[in-house]
């Protein structure tokens, strides 16, 4: 699995532990921040509260990993996955350049 994954980001062992390591300590941080605004915002649990949380997750997510990778040196690898993901949704225009 983890070859698979070295061939399709095309980076060394030591890159994709960091890469891995990014998306956990990023998702953990994600969560981590909605919960704390959640609190916050005092929005009772049910519906509502469900929506707004997907949502800041939805925000947050890509923050946060971006901030985690900058010590972990793998900044331009997150930016660019971002980048591909907003292209993907629509949210990201492409560039002109080839």
């Amino acid at each position: 699995m983890f070859e698979k994954l070295q061939k399709k980001w095309k980076v060394n062992g030591p890159q994709l532990a960091l890469i891995i390591f990014t998306f956990a300590i990023g998702g953990s941080l994600t969560g981590f921040v909605a919960k704390k605004i959640m609190n916050l915002l005092s929005v009772p649990q049910d519906w509502l509260w469900a929506i707004i949380y997907i949502l800041l997750i939805t925000i947050i997510w890509p923050l946060a990993v971006l901030i985690v990778s900058i010590p972990l040196g793998q900044f331009s690898f997150f930016y660019k996955y971002i980048r591909k993901i907003g292209m993907k949704l629509g949210i990201v225009k492409r560039s002109e350049n080839p």
